[in-house]
């Protein structure tokens, strides 16, 4: 089993990280006093397989669920993860 690096939280440039050699997969996001926008996910293909882009929204609906914000997501890999966790799908804004 290999172990996963870190997610890094970007905070002024408003994104989370995983980097993985010298590839960098990213979920940005934008942020108001209630709601986290997701924008967007990219995983580039070498890091494609490993978890990176589930890694990348676990961090940042923890971070919704710990700031009291509801997700907006605009990234479809966002919507389909909500989906597919239930306890994601509950900090969905209606």
């Amino acid at each position: 089993m290999s172990i996963q690096p870190p997610v890094i939280h970007e905070h002024e440039h408003q994104r989370f990280e995983i980097i993985i050699g010298g590839s960098k997969a990213k979920l940005e996001y934008s942020i108001d006093a209630t709601h986290l926008t997701i924008q967007h996910t990219f995983v580039p293909s070498e890091l494609r397989g490993q978890s990176s882009a589930s890694q990348l929204a676990d961090a940042a609906f923890d971070f919704a669920r710990n700031e009291g914000l509801k997700v907006v997501p605009q990234c479809s890999y966002i919507s389909a993860y909500a989906r597919r966790h239930p306890e994601a799908m509950s900090l969905i804004a209606q």
